[in-house]
């Protein structure tokens, strides 16, 4: 039946949406796993009676259903040849904690942080915790029967999920639990009964997440859901048992110089009831020392471990696990088991290697270069602790035959380690060794005791093993299981029983040669735009909705095809067409990245550094080649332009912009909305303050140039001001460098050309200054970074360029040395002295350069407390929160966090913001003032 077709039955039957479009269909076709298949429709459904009605019409029509949560399913669970039903849309809600029962009532499109900020509030949480905790959804782990590291504590999915409610494959709902009458019960019994002796047989390693759990199917029809992979019920509802929350915890941190022999000091760690013990190797830790997100590991690290194993200690008080950590560390050395170990005992000691642990996919996965990617074909084994040791040499050694690089991280604790090969599936006989290596493997599991599958499920890489795996009897009662819940094989089919080979269906080599295109903006480090885009893996990391800024729009409206992931695999096909030119003038696919807010934070915060800010400019730049640029981009690409003409008829300007029916000009014929504030422009500008101040007659600390931004210039001179008083106070003489414009608006309206030539004009002035070893400083970090950051790609046969960028600094990183030197005297009693600092760091600045040193500053302030918010992006992005059809979504964005966070502090704390865009989006979306750093430094300056 035809997606068309599909979609006019559902559209007529659901309150929920449904979609057929090409991209959409595209975006659904894969999941974090080697595997795509593009789907009939995806649908969103409302409420329950959404999914009965997805699943009737489906059976009408003999097409399949594919439950799917948020699609990071690394074995292939979330991809097929059916209704794809997105959960995570509208069933995301937490219905109800009980403190009292340790339960928690949830829809299945729940994140497990939210879930656990729900537990929080009542000193509970959910046991088991994968890596993705701030994606994955409930409903997912359920299909999977996930795990995590602290699965030697708490298990997995399948020990904590009390009660489900489903929809079975006829469309009826059903109630689970322990002891429940419903009809399928008789029908489990009876295959039970029938296969006893068969049974006895049963893989007896506890962790697992193979097959159906005929182990512990008697009298609980929820034991054979959890881990079904929505093969036999969809799960509309769930029942999950909480555990209390530690009270207090430690992490011992020890290095070795190799995997072997961390993981020999495994069993030293469970003695002492560890709760978690994990490994790295030197592969995942070089590449975290790369990243500016997770660089701080390395920072504390001793020497150059080739492994590391964190044991992580739950205990009643910070004493008793400290303890613990010293016990082990003692055990170690006694033992001669590694030549380090660290105590991460503080919060902050605790993030820098937990943000790493949990990574560790993601950090692999950057390594990849073109289609040459690590692979999840193999990296689900598990085998009982004591043997791990030579099960892994016995694993190396079979890559090493085959000639396959891997990187090794996963759980000691319960013998679980994902190892994951490079392997490029579109060269000659890869994909015949990658079956080779994964039959080999699933034999060593075996041998050792093992099982194939432990903690992410079969879907489509590993259900093909399973009749080995299990026996035949064992296997044809899992398929007897199936015809009994699903008797027209609806339910995504193909998972678990009767399975393709792990062959069919492999993404990379499906693709299509991507035809090369010339570009604006330099890709050469991934071959090109296409290599840029494909580099996404889909580990959904921009589906994260409570921490970091990455992925503004996507947390706003919960789409996939607004999160950093849809954005690139829309990207990917339309680059995989015949004439991707004029598929990058496609409206639908500038539809999924009109959103984008440009905020550079997938260039961090995504640990394979998928630059969509880039990408979206370059796409907007090929629509304008093909469809002409529009007026209001051109408006906003000559921003240096119209501020200068601002600021040099203010006041007037800043009355004739205020009034109505201006502003209803505007907002009809430019789309710049009547309700958000414009700058005011100030007639004493940076430039000519600075003609007319008295310089210091000297200047200890030799020369810096700072950078006349347009905004800092003409609206903001106040800044600029506090910037160069601090600066010569500290010893420099300034010399300020205010004659043309960065670039940055035009990059960002994808007015390429004019980028260049901007940048190129900016080169040329500054570059007497590099050469003289100048520092090129800012106060506004999206003018200042660009130098740093786009300039690269503008201009990279420039050999001028690098010098630039290394010379380019905000003005915190150059006062911070000043005050090193006691050049920079605050007073105590000055008015921000002593006082409550909440900042709210640039998104550039965040992706670029980090906040470090701007916190630093403001913390030399005497007395003042300094806390830095975790609040996201502002929602502003420049001329994203001006134009018409954005500032809804802007100000939802700002309301999302940060508003929240301004709003409850008290009237006397002092907002600082680094960026022009978040500080005018703070005065209206919160009604606070922020200033720049350097102006609460300058009011704090010992005169």
């Amino acid at each position: 039946m035809s997606s068309e077709r599909i979609q006019t039955a559902l559209a007529a039957a659901l309150e929920g949406e449904v979609r057929v479009d090409p991209f959409t269909l595209h975006l659904y076709s894969s999941d974090a796993s080697m595997y795509a298949i593009e789907p009939l429709a995806v649908a969103f459904p409302k409420h329950t009676r959404d999914v009965q009605r997805i699943v009737q019409v489906a059976g009408e029509r003999g097409v399949p259903v594919l439950p799917r949560g948020a699609g990071t399913s690394l074995a292939g669970q979330t991809v097929g040849r059916a209704i794809v039903v997105d959960f995570s849309r509208h069933l995301n809600q937490v219905l109800s904690v009980d403190a009292d029962a340790g339960t928690a009532l949830v829809q299945p499109g729940v994140v497990q942080d939210q879930l656990n900020r729900h537990a929080r509030k009542v000193g509970l949480t959910f046991g088991p915790d994968t890596s993705t905790s701030n994606r994955a959804t409930i409903g997912g782990m359920i299909g999977n029967n996930s795990a995590g590291s602290h699965s030697v504590r708490y298990g997995s999915t399948i020990d904590h999920v009390r009660a489900l409610d489903v929809v079975l494959a006829d469309g009826r709902q059903a109630h689970l639990a322990p002891g429940g009458d419903d009809p399928l019960s008789a029908g489990v019994a009876d295959i039970l009964r029938r296969h006893e002796a068969a049974l006895a047989g049963f893989p007896p390693f506890w962790r697992h997440s193979g097959g159906y759990r005929l182990d512990r199917a008697a009298g609980d029809l929820t034991k054979l859901v959890v881990g079904s992979e929505g093969t036999l019920a969809i799960v509309t509802e769930a029942e999950v048992g909480l555990v209390p929350r530690p009270t207090a915890r430690a992490i011992a941190v020890g290095h070795f110089s190799s995997t072997p022999a961390a993981i020999a000091a495994t069993t030293d760690a469970l003695a002492f009831d560890a709760a978690s013990v994990e490994l790295i190797d030197s592969t995942i830790l070089e590449l975290s020392y790369q990243r500016l997100e997770y660089a701080s590991l390395g920072t504390i690290l001793q020497g150059t471990p080739a492994a590391l194993l964190f044991v992580e200690f739950f205990g009643d008080s910070q004493a008793e696990v400290a303890g613990r950590v010293e016990e082990l560390a003692t055990t170690w050395a006694a033992n001669k088991h590694g030549y380090h170990t660290l105590r991460a005992v503080t919060a902050e000691q605790q993030a820098s290697v937990l943000k790493v642990r949990r990574a560790s996919l993601g950090l692999l996965m950057a390594a990849s270069v073109g289609t040459r990617r690590p692979l999840a074909f193999v990296e689900d084994t598990a085998v009982p602790p004591d043997v791990l040791v030579p099960y892994v040499e016995d694993f190396a050694a079979i890559l090493n035959r085959y000639g396959m690089e891997a990187g090794f991280y996963g759980h000691c604790s319960v013998g679980c380690l994902h190892i994951r090969p490079f392997v490029d599936l579109r060269q000659a006989g890869e994909v015949t060794k990658l079956r080779a290596v994964a039959e080999e493997i699933a034999e060593l599991a075996m041998r050792y005791g093992g099982v194939n599958s432990s903690e992410h499920g079969d879907g489509l890489v590993r259900s093909a093993f399973n009749r080995k795996q299990f026996g035949p009897e064992l296997y044809e009662a899992m398929r007897e299981v199936k015809r009994l819940f699903d008797p027209d094989n609806r339910l995504n089919p193909g998972k678990i029983v009767d399975a393709p080979e792990l062959t069919e269906h492999l993404r990379d080599p499906a693709l299509p040669p991507a035809p090369k295109i010339p570009t604006q903006l330099s890709f050469a480090s991934t071959s090109g735009l296409h290599g840029a885009a494909d580099r996404c893996m889909n580990i959904g990391v921009c589906r994260k909705d409570d921490s970091g800024v990455m992925c503004p729009s996507y947390m706003a409206t919960r789409e996939e095809e607004h999160s950093t992931r849809g954005r690139a695999n829309a990207l990917v096909k339309a680059l995989s067409s015949p004439d991707p030119r004029a598929a990058l003038g496609d409206d639908r696919l500038h539809e999924i990245l009109d959103l984008c807010l440009e905020c550079k934070a997938c260039k961090s915060e995504c640990p394979l550094g998928v630059d969509m800010a880039s990408m979206k400019s370059e796409a907007l730049s090929q629509r304008h080649e093909l469809h002409g640029t529009p007026l209001r981009s051109r408006v906003f690409g000559a921003i240096r332009t119209l501020n200068r003409l601002g600021s040099t008829f203010a006041p007037l300007a800043n009355a004739s912009l205020r009034w109505r029916p201006i502003r209803a000009a505007l907002d009809r014929w430019l789309g710049i909305s009547r309700n958000r504030p414009l700058p005011r422009f100030e007639r004493r500008n940076l430039q000519r303050w600075f003609r007319r101040r008295a310089a210091p007659a000297s200047a200890e600390r030799g020369e810096v140039v700072l950078l006349a931004d347009s905004f800092t210039t003409y609206s903001e001179p106040g800044i600029g001001r506090a910037a160069v008083e601090l600066l010569e106070r500290a010893g420099f003489a300034v010399r300020l460098v205010g004659n043309g414009c960065c670039g940055r608006s035009s990059i960002s309206k994808g007015l390429l050309r004019q980028a260049k030539a901007h940048a190129q004009g900016m080169v040329d002035t500054l570059w007497p200054y590099v050469e003289r070893n100048l520092p090129i400083v800012g106060v506004e970090p999206s003018c200042l970074l660009t130098l740093r950051d786009e300039y690269a790609s503008l201009l990279p046969d420039d050999s001028r360029v690098p010098r630039l960028a290394e010379a380019a600094k905000l003005v915190p990183e150059v006062l911070l040395s000043a005050m090193e030197d006691g050049a920079l005297p605050l007073a105590a009693d000055s008015p921000v002295s002593g006082r409550r600092i909440v900042l709210h760091g640039h998104c550039h600045e965040k992706a670029v350069v980090g906040t470090a040193a701007t916190r630093s500053l403001l913390e030399r302030i005497p007395g003042a407390e300094v806390v830095e918010l975790d609040a996201g992006c502002c929602g502003m992005a420049g001329s994203f929160g001006f134009e018409s059809e954005h500032y809804e979504l802007s100000m939802k964005i700002g309301g999302l966090r940060l508003f929240p966070a301004l709003t409850a502090e008290p009237p006397d704390t002092l907002v600082a913001a680094t960026g022009v865009s978040c500080r005018q989006q703070i005065a209206h979306g919160a009604g606070r003032t922020a200033s720049h750093p350097v102006q609460l430094v300058r009011s704090a300056l010992l005169d």
